[in-house]
């Protein structure tokens, strides 16, 4: 069981994170605050719980209504993890740094094609398909440390592929026009709470399309095939029998095999959710390290002399960073996240799941800078 409390009569506050978590108390404040909303049944604070724009990233909500707050600007933000049909032993890191570049930059796909083989209707944003995006969205090849669960048969010599990203400009689309409207709760059954499901659902898919397009260009770049291994959204709702469950920056645990990521100088780990968790998790684990420190007080803490920024551009494995952003590169420093160990110490701990393996990185793709035309050509 987690640790839980009532505040007043509020809606119960479970959390699975111990004492040794680094867990700040604005995000349990934050925590305290939604389990204080009306219709809010329960709420599940993760391992990896850290203060949020709309309420703490990390946790699970219960409510008897659509709360688009909850999911936030990027619904469909995910993880999916493909093994590649190449030995990592025989990646040349440096190499495959100069050919997964080309990942970061706008892809040339026949976006009308990759949108009819989904049965997915155009928008506005079609454009960014197969782009990582900026903020904590990442590529990342890697190679497999350790095999802790031979029964789910990962191919320890494989290269793999791990690929964070999200519905990009469509899911700002989404939250702003509820915003319009004061991100006011909607009834699930109502006309405006199933456009809001409809679209979200339609974000989800386009999410999920992006990190398949995203993969299959490294793959191409790295002269292989991508096969999918595992794959969920961390930012989206769930309208079910006993209410309305949001996942605000939580994986689920009722889909499969999950992807709990570090930071870029960390390992990543491959966990199987286990039926038997307590049912006050909500159907739900950590989606990764979490922020330890916010990104504006990150300028003051690393990268101020070249060095340090050299040193960023590389993690402890001796893989490489390609991220040609020098804020973005600063903000999202492994020093900035909670050490992933523990989060999954905790995953273990209070029966949430069990590891299956272990990835370090090799190469994590960012962001790199794209030349903007000269003015002559933008006429």
């Amino acid at each position: 069981m987690g640790n839980s409390h009532r505040v007043g009569g509020r809606a119960p506050v479970h959390g699975y994170y111990s004492s040794s978590s680094w867990i700040e108390g604005a995000a349990v404040r934050q925590l305290e605050a939604v389990a204080a909303i009306s219709g809010v049944r329960a709420v599940a604070g993760m391992p990896d719980l850290h203060p949020g724009k709309f309420g703490p990233v990390g946790c699970a909500i219960l409510a008897d209504h659509i709360h688009p707050a909850f999911v936030g600007s990027d619904a469909g933000c995910g993880m999916a993890l493909f093994a590649l049909d190449i030995a990592a032993r025989r990646i040349r890191i440096d190499k495959a740094a100069d050919r997964l570049r080309d990942v970061a930059k706008p892809g040339d796909c026949d976006l009308a094609s990759e949108l009819a083989t989904r049965g997915l209707a155009t928008s506005d944003f079609d454009a960014a398909l197969g782009t990582i995006g900026g903020g904590n969205h990442f590529c990342e090849l890697q190679a497999v440390e350790e095999v802790f669960d031979p029964s789910w048969g990962l191919d320890r010599d494989r290269a793999h592929l791990l690929v964070h990203s999200g519905s990009r400009g469509l899911g700002h689309q989404l939250l702003e026009r509820q915003a319009a409207d004061g991100l006011r709760p909607l009834t699930p059954d109502s006309e405006a709470g199933q456009a809001y499901l409809a679209a979200h659902d339609h974000a989800l898919r386009w999410a999920s399309l992006n990190r398949r397009i995203i993969a299959r260009r490294a793959a191409t770049a790295l002269r292989c095939e991508a096969d999918p291994v595992c794959e969920c959204s961390h930012n989206c709702v769930e309208h079910r029998a006993d209410g309305v469950l949001h996942r605000k920056g939580a994986a689920p645990a009722d889909q499969g095999l999950v992807v709990v990521p570090g930071s870029r100088g960390a390992l990543s780990y491959l966990v199987a959710p286990l039926a038997t968790a307590p049912q006050e998790a909500l159907s739900s684990i950590a989606h990764g390290a979490g922020r330890k420190f916010d990104r504006g007080s990150m300028m003051g803490r690393v990268g101020a002399t070249k060095s340090d920024r050299e040193r960023l551009a590389r993690n402890p494995f001796g893989g490489r960073v390609i991220c040609e952003d020098r804020a973005l590169l600063v903000e999202e420093a492994p020093e900035a996240y909670k050490p992933i160990g523990g989060v999954i110490a905790d995953l273990e701990a209070f029966g949430l799941a069990r590891v299956v393996a272990s990835f370090r990185p090799l190469v994590t793709v960012k962001k790199i800078a794209v030349a903007r035309p000269r003015k002559e050509d933008r006429r």
